[in-house]
């Protein structure tokens, strides 16, 4: 296992789940020239549920339920990869954690 794998599987692991490194995506062990990415693959927002959950004291269903909300579709249904807007997540998970 890479550096990079097992660095991302120790970050999101917690005392109840642990990433296996086989679904470790591509996009959790490399990053853009500008290391600016705005988006992430939903695979990757799956894997960090768990961490963000326990951290946050939210139900592992609520976060996948935030993941969900915010993750995109294909451009015009078939341009590009679906994503997770990253700052759109991290800004409605605050809402939640700050108003209940």
């Amino acid at each position: 296992m890479t550096k990079a794998r097992a660095r991302v599987v120790e970050q999101n692991s917690t005392a109840d789940f642990t990433v296996d490194p086989a679904r470790v995506p591509a996009d959790a062990v490399t990053s853009s020239g500008s290391g600016l990415d705005p988006d992430i693959s939903p695979a990757y927002a799956e894997l960090q549920v768990h961490r963000v959950a326990e951290r946050n004291g939210l139900s592992v269903a609520r976060v996948e339920k935030l993941v969900a909300e915010h993750t995109e579709g294909r451009t015009l249904g078939f341009l590009g990869e679906p994503r997770v807007n990253v700052l759109e997540l991290n800004v409605a998970l605050r809402s939640l954690i700050d108003h209940g």
